[in-house]
């Protein structure tokens, strides 16, 4: 599962490339700090894009909550589910899996880098939620994996492009129109490690 991601994208570049959506972008806690981050994981606050009154939110959140047994809740599975309640789109120009090294004597997994092919940056489906122990917190959906991904992990991150980014935040879009693989070549592999 995805527990590493990248987003080193500028705030004035998310801004001007949202504004494609035609909804607003407002900022209700001020401009974010959006100083380029080459890894994010599990805990760590980044950016989140949820629905406002005012069209949508750009807010830093905290990436998981605490679930069972103290666990943290990163990724969710969207498969089968009715999700309504609490979109959020998390902005990265990358994400990471990690798998077995090809050379046993390695002890290191190999790392892998995703990004989609036809922009810079992206957004993964998203959950938002209060949490008792953190506040609020976000998670990000998983699906079955694509043929990009396959290769690599069992399951994957819901990517969405620009054209579904409005859609995510609508609550009547049902979220299985939009939680599934992306077709094949849609995303650019490249081995890190």
């Amino acid at each position: 599962m995805c527990n590493e991601a990248a987003r080193r994208i500028a705030l004035g570049q998310l801004r001007d490339d949202w504004s494609e959506t035609g909804i607003p972008l407002v900022f209700p806690e001020g401009a974010p700090n959006m100083a380029p981050l080459d890894s994010f994981r599990i805990t760590d606050p980044t950016v989140i894009v949820r629905a406002h009154d005012e069209g949508a939110a750009l807010v830093t959140r905290r990436w998981s909550w605490p679930g069972a047994g103290g666990r943290p809740v990163y990724n969710f599975r969207s498969d089968g589910r009715d999700l309504v309640q609490g979109r959020c789109l998390i902005p990265v120009d990358a994400f990471f899996e990690f798998t077995t090294p090809a050379d046993p004597t390695r002890k290191r997994k190999d790392k892998w880098s995703f990004r989609l092919r036809d922009h810079s940056w992206f957004c993964i489906a998203g959950l938002w939620r209060s949490n008792p122990a953190v506040g609020e917190a976000f998670t990000m959906l998983t699906c079955p994996p694509g043929p990009d991904i396959a290769p690599y992990h069992s399951r994957q991150v819901v990517v969405l492009g620009r054209e579904h980014w409005a859609d995510w935040l609508d609550p009547a879009v049902p979220s299985a129109e939009l939680c599934r693989p992306l077709p094949e070549g849609s995303l650019i592999v490249e081995p890190l490690s």
